[in-house]
Formats: C-alpha cells, structure tokens, sequence
C-alpha cells in the first residue's frame, strides 16, 4: 500500500493568512487532495505584496500553521507558498536547442526551458515561475508535450513570472523563521487557475481574476495553457479606503459594514435606507446612507473591472473568451459583483470555486481560498513530476557553480 503524502500551502495574502493541510488521494495524474486541516490568521506584517513589519509577519504565519496543525493532527514541516503582489511581472520568451539523441527526452525538455530563461532581466528582479505554453518540433508547431517525437530542433515558447529579489526574500526569511521549509514558491497567477478551472474550460479559454485585498492578479487561458498574466495594484483594501473616506469613517469601521451591508447595486438600494454605525462600531456614531455607500462601491469595481478589460483589450480577447470570467478571492463576495463584471468585461462571469478537491470542503468551498488551494494542487502536480523542476533547479545551480569557477581562471 503506497505511503500517505501530507502536503501543505500557505497563502500569505494582504489581509489574511491561510494555510491548507491534505494527503494525497490517488495515484499519479489523478491524485486529488485531500483536505485535512485549515489556518487562518490576520495578515498584518505585509501590504500589497511588500513586508513592511518581519517579527508580526512571522506571528501571524505560526498562528494559522498552528491552526491547521491542531485542525490536521499533524505537525507541517515544509509548505508551498503562494505569492501575490504589485510587484510581480511577466513576460514571454522563447528557447531553442538541438536534440542530442533521435528522439526527444525529459531531459531535452529541461534543457529548452533552461534556454527560454537565458534574457537579461533587472538585476533586482528574480525568475519565480516558468510555464510552457507551446513547443515546436523542427517545422512542426503547436505541441503542447514533445517528449518521445524525433526530431533535430525543439523549440518552446514560455511565459515566465518574476519578482522583485528583496520582496520574495523578505518572504523566505519570514516563513523560514515560522519553522517551516519551503517547496516551493507559486505565483497566484498560476496557483488560482490550478484551483478553479476545469481542462475544458483552459482549452476553450478564460480569464480568472482574483481581487484580493492589496492587488487584482489576472491570468488568461487559451488552447490549454496560460496566455497571459500580470497584477493590478488594486484590491479590495482600495473599496474600502474609499468608503473611509467618502463616509468618513475609521478604516475598521469601513471594514465592517463593507461586509455586513455592502453592494455594488445602488439602484437596488433604497434612498432612505441608512446605516447606524453605533452598531458595529464604539468610535463612530453616526448614521450612514446605503445607498451612497454602493455608490462609492460601485465606482471602485467598476474601475478594476475596466483595468482587467484594458488588459483583454491589449492580448486581443476582449469579448473573445468563451469559457467566460472567473471570479476568486474575497473581495468579490459582495452582492452585485458578478453583473457588474458581466455588464463591464462583456463575458459570461461566474464565481471561482474549487473543483477536484476532497475532505473538509465546506471549509474552504470559498473563492478567498482560491489560492492557497491552487498552490496545493500546483505543489501535488510537481510532486509527481520532478523531472522537470528538479533538473531546471540543478541546471540553474550548475551554471551557477561553472560561472563561479570561470572566475577563478586566469
């Protein structure tokens, strides 16, 4: 009988931390997690991607590890992290080698991903995630696996995810310190669409959009593979630092009645319907139009709706998704979102909610834990298939190493 595999994700967030212990169910591409135990803590060391307090960062991430650790009744010694932030970027690139036996092997596939990763990028910037999006064999193109073909020439086109070196080691430290080693690092980008989209709807194509509480990530699919992504440097925080201000009312207290009464419908709100703040709050007292409050909403969605259109507008997909727009995260929960996104991006719009996944379900059966069930998902994919980033890791590390003897010749 095969030996359980515990795996686990952290997904440190602007406003949340959320970690997600499973045992692997099943065997080999059919493997489905299995979830065990769920954490949640307040994140309060980080904004928009960007560590800004290291010694809370660390007590916030030991408080939801130690959550789904009591939850899972097993000690978590290594994670996958999922990372978002303004600070995140992407790019295409391409790699070309020639196949050094007839036929092409895992390996071949390694080396071509190694080339596609030799550009020049900023010095302060760091290759976090490279993903295959076609291969071409001699003159044949549109591969998508080219492992076993013959040929003399492989090619491949990638999308590659970076990040800013101090932001992603500043992250490391932080998790380093709360006890636990890290697998690997998994942009939301990629980890989102793990969770949320089905093979067919990957084929057909569609764009998922996670609006979280410093950032909006976007990620397009197309023909089974990633098309695009990038990060918006707004999220749900911006709504409610709009209502703070339009209300003016303390953030908290924007907080609160941003979930308990807020709506990106004003027209469905009646003008007289008010709010008292003495109910949810101790500093503030007044009363509150509703009605105004959906308003000040609906501007803030409606521009980051308009944003992840631009972006459609830019790849030429604007309107031309017919798997449509996923919604994740938690800031989409707000009654009215989903029209106003269909109204906006002109697509069928629905909300993200994990698929292939087991155990506690109504724990994390919510678009705000889109990512950190991406990154599990992502985490027991590669699990299997270490070939590939095992020997991408090896081969950065031996040129690494063969660099750093060059240097040392006369």
């Amino acid at each position: 009988m095969p030996r359980e595999r515990v795996i686990a994700s952290l997904d440190i967030g602007s406003a949340k931390i959320r970690t997600v212990v499973a045992v692997a169910d099943g065997q080999g591409d059919r493997e489905v997690p299995n979830i065990i135990g769920v954490g949640l803590s307040p994140s309060l060391g980080i904004r928009k991607g960007h560590v800004i307090d290291v010694e809370e960062l660390i007590h916030n991430i030991i408080s939801s590890l130690e959550d789904a650790e009591r939850m899972a009744g097993v000690p978590v010694n290594h994670v996958f992290v999922g990372m978002s932030g303004a600070h995140i970027e992407s790019f295409d690139s391409r790699g070309v080698i020639a196949i050094s036996g007839s036929e092409i092997s895992v390996d071949d596939v390694a080396r071509v991903l190694e080339a596609a990763q030799a550009v020049s990028i900023p010095q302060n910037r760091r290759i976090l995630h490279i993903e295959p999006k076609t291969y071409s064999v001699d003159e044949q193109t549109g591969i998508k696996n080219p492992v076993g073909m013959t040929g003399i020439r492989l090619e491949v086109e990638a999308h590659i995810i970076t990040g800013h070196v101090q932001h992603v080691k500043n992250i490391e430290k932080c998790v380093d310190q709360a006890g636990v080693d890290i697998d690997d690092i998994v942009p939301s980008t990629i980890a989102v669409a793990e969770s949320v989209l089905t093979k067919r709807q990957k084929e057909l194509g569609a764009v998922v959009i996670d609006v979280g509480a410093g950032c909006t990530s976007i990620a397009v699919y197309e023909e089974g593979t990633i098309l695009h992504s990038c990060t918006l440097p707004v999220g749900g925080e911006s709504v409610t630092n709009d209502i703070a201000i339009g209300l003016r009312t303390s953030i908290d207290t924007a907080e609160k009645i941003k979930i308990e009464f807020g709506s990106v419908l004003p027209e469905e709100v009646g003008e007289r319907e008010m709010i008292d703040l003495s109910s949810v709050s101790k500093v503030d007292t007044q009363t509150v139009s509703k009605r105004y409050m959906a308003e000040i909403m609906q501007a803030r969605y409606f521009e980051i709706f308009s944003l992840v259109k631009e972006e459609l507008v830019r790849i030429g997909r604007s309107g031309m998704l017919p798997a449509g727009a996923l919604l994740t995260g938690a800031a989409v929960k707000a009654p009215g979102v989903l029209d106003l996104a269909r109204d906006v991006l002109g697509l069928p719009v629905q909300m993200g909610f994990p698929v292939d996944i087991g155990g506690v379900i109504e724990k994390v059966d919510d678009p705000a834990y889109a990512t950190a069930l991406g990154t599990l998902v992502w985490g027991l994919r590669e699990g299997n298939q270490p070939s590939r980033m095992g020997s991408f890791k090896f081969a950065k590390t031996a040129t690494q190493v063969g660099t750093w003897f060059k240097s040392l010749l006369p």
